[in-house]
């Protein structure tokens, strides 16, 4: 590229878009999608500085039933907390710091694998502002992949400085940081094949070299270690190697075409992608577009063409192995990673190579960066709130059963009738949905169909044992003048919500009218002990007074 144009402080202006493009999220509250099981739910977990170490030794939403283990994530959500325990700006803000520290960083690589500033810096920016990333930083669970970026990043840069001086520290560095990435995600185990990528396809290196089989050496032996400790941790099976999930893969193959559509095409864009739901015809078109500038360049290397399809492959692959069970959705911060490879690609393009100044270039990337940065923007907005973000979920993924779920239980009062449609809607779409039985025997109790619902709320319990279908089943039991049935209901349902007055106030009268005063009064006594107050009657009635 002719011209000697440079960019002044590239890493200010990097820093700069980062912040701008995503300061509107600092607004924004829940969406109801973990984000609340993470910080509200998980309050009393995250206030015990104690569980920064417990984090290593069990699943992310469960301590022995979870196949996700992340410890790092549970962590940086505990020191979240201690920042501003449970508000919800903090979250954000740290989101966006997160996500300029990997933009930064994204530069730093580029330019390690010698391209060139200019370049390096239109790349990143790209990266700073591109729609289909914002759900990494807009959504607060988005954060585990930007997390595992800057350790993914911080592991690929100091692997290249090593092979390239020897330093020790630039080999122990590596490491930590590579052991960092395998402690916040699974995708992890695929940054070692994509390092090897980058220093012997990308840079030219021998791959025999001696520094290279050292860095080889501490790979595995990270491995292992994030290994033994996910095996002693009480988490359970992902499912990833089991016979289905490798025949789920197959199926979900297509999605490749659809992550590429979205990267070159950021115009579909979903808070809650499904396969089945995305378009690929802005895959397709993208593919013939990539195709087309790879074959229109005369400088091209096909080693590095080939090598960042390789890089972009392998971080997308965590998405292509997850089990139905585990995770339908298509989720955009997938490609957190994978967009890297298309990034180390494109100056192998006719986008790059041809005869644009650089100050032509430049000015060409700004411009298409600033539109980037409006779509993004506009995106954010669907997550700015429960209802945009799930009326936005059912708009782009209307085939999803719980997206449909979802959006009708955060309807107002005023819109009871199109609520009921959703939930009808989503049991057509899925009976064996998770919640959805609940919220159907609830919507039939609110219609007097008390004994109706009881069929729905049993569902719900055999498929999710969701501790609220309880406190429902006591009423359809006292409809049923089964007066034990409904005090064991409900005697369930208060070792999980052991303040909630109305199931303590009904299991006292029914331990009395079922004439079993000593029960009565140990629930008395219970209640008491909460600070909930006992009518003097009650307790005269009972020879406590």
């Amino acid at each position: 590229m002719p011209g000697d144009f440079i960019v002044k402080r590239p890493l200010l202006w990097l820093a700069l878009a980062a912040i701008l493009v995503y300061i509107v999220s600092l607004s924004f509250g829940y969406t109801e999608l973990d984000d609340s099981i993470f910080i509200r739910d998980f309050q009393a977990y995250n206030e015990d500085l104690h569980n920064l170490l417990v984090s290593f030794q069990r699943g992310l939403f469960d301590a022995v039933k979870d196949p996700y283990y992340r410890p790092l994530f549970s962590d940086v959500m505990i020191l979240n907390y201690q920042l501003s325990g449970t508000d919800i700006l903090s979250y954000h803000a740290v989101n966006i710091l997160l996500h300029m520290t990997a933009v930064l960083l994204v530069y730093k690589l580029l330019v390690r694998v010698q391209i060139k500033e200019l370049t390096a810096f239109i790349l990143a920016l790209v990266f700073a502002v591109h729609p289909v990333l914002s759900q990494a930083v807009a959504w607060i669970p988005g954060r585990n992949d930007t997390l595992l970026a800057i350790f993914v990043l911080g592991f690929l840069i100091y692997a290249i400085d090593y092979s390239n001086n020897g330093k020790i520290k630039d080999l122990s560095l590596s490491a930590f940081f590579l052991l960092l990435a395998f402690f916040t995600k699974e995708t992890a185990v695929f940054a070692p094949p994509v390092a090897f990528i980058l220093l012997v396809f990308v840079l030219g290196k021998k791959w025999q070299d001696k520094r290279n089989l050292l860095l080889y050496a501490k790979w595995v032996g990270c491995y292992l270690v994030w290994f033994v400790a996910r095996s002693l941790a009480t988490t359970s099976s992902s499912g990833i190697a089991s016979k289905e999930g490798i025949s789920e893969t197959f199926r979900r193959l297509p999605v490749i075409i659809q992550y590429l559509g979205k990267i070159f095409l950021p115009i579909n864009l979903s808070v809650f992608p499904t396969q089945q739901d995305t378009s690929y015809y802005y895959g397709i078109f993208a593919i013939a577009v990539l195709v087309l500038i790879i074959a229109l360049s005369k400088q091209r290397n096909m080693k590095i063409v080939l090598g960042s399809l390789g890089i972009f492959l392998l971080f997308l692959m965590p998405a292509l192995l997850v089990p139905d069970r585990l995770n339908q959705q298509t989720f955009e911060h997938r490609l957190y990673l994978p967009i890297i490879g298309i990034l180390l690609l494109l100056p192998q393009t006719v986008l790059f190579n041809n005869k644009l100044t650089n100050k032509q270039l430049f000015t060409c990337s700004v411009a298409i960066c600033i539109v980037f940065a409006a779509i993004n923007i506009y995106h954010q907005q669907s997550f700015a709130s429960p209802r945009a973000f799930w009326t936005q979920a059912t708009e782009t993924s209307p085939n999803s059963a719980y997206a449909n779920m979802m959006l009708a239980a955060r309807l107002d009062k005023d819109e009871v009738g199109r609520s009921e449609e959703l939930f009808r809607k989503a049991y057509r779409l899925n009976p064996n949905e998770k919640y959805l039985n609940f919220y159907m025997g609830d919507m039939l109790q609110k219609h007097d169909s008390v004994a109706a619902s009881e069929k729905y709320l049993l569902a719900e319990k055999k498929n999710s044992d969701y501790y609220l279908c309880d406190f429902l089943l006591a009423r359809v039991a006292m409809e049923k003048k089964d007066y034990n049935g409904a005090t064991n209901y409900l005697a369930t349902y208060l070792k999980k919500d052991p303040k909630n007055s109305m199931a303590n106030n009904n299991l006292l009268l029914l331990y009395m009218q079922t004439q079993q005063p000593d029960k009565a009064r140990a629930q008395v006594r219970q209640m008491q002990q909460i600070g909930m107050q006992v009518p003097p009657t009650v307790l005269h009635q009972l020879g406590m007074q």
